[in-house]
């Protein structure tokens, strides 16, 4: 067991935003979450993260619960790429790596080779090896988000949450981003918008509306034409792909 959800209810004044939620990430395995605007998934990912606590329920790690933890020993196991992440500073793209060893770090150790092996091995899983040196501005869309990626791997997570990051890449970045968290050796739990390309790399989906899950499982189970027409409001068929054998969506006019 990697992350395990218990009846979670988190909400802001008297509106419950997650009502009910449960669920289990399988360790090693890549967990899809869906769901319209406003379903509660940016939500959900960070009461997961640890960054909001439940109203009720409980959140487990290995079965320890959570809130037993405290938050830098949380963050040396769970790292958490925001949507949208922004670095206003023009640092270099080994800079920013580097931010990802501080849950690891006290006020007084110094840097360490255990240190420089992490950062190495995060730009090189990102892809990022070559952009080492440039600076923050100079990076496209598609290599600021790999370069989120590196820091969060730095942290040498055993848990990898990502909330929606490849909106606003071009396909090309979209598609590389995708393969790129579907090969990492950690649990990964990705909220994505492109319904296509949760089936093609996620080995479980979660499918929320209005808090709740409505749906869960192997992507051939969860992407059907009931749950699209009712959930994400489209008419389309659903087909197993010939080139990936997995589901693939035809959206109709």
């Amino acid at each position: 067991m990697s992350i395990k959800a218990e009846n979670l209810v988190w909400k802001i004044g008297k509106k419950t935003i997650i009502d009910g939620v449960s669920f289990e990430a399988s360790p090693g395995k890549m967990l899809g979450l869906l769901g319209p605007n406003g379903s509660g998934k940016t939500s959900l990912l960070r009461l997961l993260a640890g960054l909001k606590r439940p109203n009720s329920g409980r959140i487990s790690l290995d079965l320890k619960d959570v809130s037993t933890i405290g938050r830098r020993a949380i963050a040396q196991r769970v790292a958490f790429v925001e949507q949208n992440s922004t670095t206003n500073a023009d640092l270099k793209v080994m800079d920013v790596v580097k931010l990802g060893r501080f849950p690891h770090r006290s006020m007084f150790s110094g840097w360490t080779l255990a240190d420089d092996q992490a950062v190495e091995e995060a730009l090189k899983r990102a892809g990022m090896i070559g952009k080492r040196h440039d600076r923050w501005q100079s990076l496209s869309g598609g290599e600021k988000q790999r370069a989120h990626i590196a820091r969060a791997l730095a942290q040498s997570p055993k848990e990898l949450i990502l909330d929606e990051p490849t909106n606003h890449l071009d396909i090309q970045h979209q598609i590389g981003l995708m393969r790129l968290v579907s090969n990492l050796p950690v649990t990964s739990i990705i909220a994505l918008h492109d319904l296509n390309h949760a089936a093609m790399f996620c080995d479980e989906l979660i499918v929320m509306q209005s808090g709740k899950i409505v749906a869960s499982g192997a992507p051939a189970d969860v992407l059907t034409e009931e749950v699209l027409r009712n959930v994400f409001a489209v008419d389309a068929r659903v087909e197993a792909s010939p080139y990936h054998a997995r589901p693939h969506i035809h959206y109709l006019r």
